[in-house]
């Protein structure tokens, strides 16, 4: 069975770091793009990271340019999602998703979500 699957969610102090994990079985991520998305309570999906291995390509949206990185590791065919600065703007659920596109439009594989709370 391919899937997705994301962990390190949690709750964290304003100003504060957390590292997502997003795992990927039955496929090779390095053939896809990899997308990192968040969905805030009200809010629309938000897309904050599109890139992918092969190409080195890499997008962020401007909301967190600066303080997330994304880090492939082939080896365990695993994408992480770095969150520095976090702001409480930055709660959301984070999915990953893989994508054949290379805006990572219509994903082929979302992962389950990861809720992430910036609160003091």
């Amino acid at each position: 069975q391919s899937q997705l699957v994301e962990s390190g969610g949690g709750l964290v102090q304003p100003g504060g770091s957390l590292t997502l994990s997003c795992i990927a079985s039955g496929f090779t991520l390095d053939y896809y793009h990899v997308g990192w998305f968040r969905q805030a309570p009200g809010k629309e999906r938000e897309g904050v990271f599109c890139g992918s291995k092969i190409s080195g390509r890499t997008n962020y949206s401007d909301s967190v340019k600066g303080r997330f990185t994304v880090f492939f590791d082939n080896a365990y065919n695993t994408v992480t999602l770095q969150m520095n600065k976090l702001t409480p703007e930055d709660t959301a659920v984070y999915y990953c998703a893989a994508s054949s596109n290379m805006l990572c439009a219509t994903p082929t594989y979302w992962g389950q979500g990861t809720q992430v709370i910036v609160s003091s």
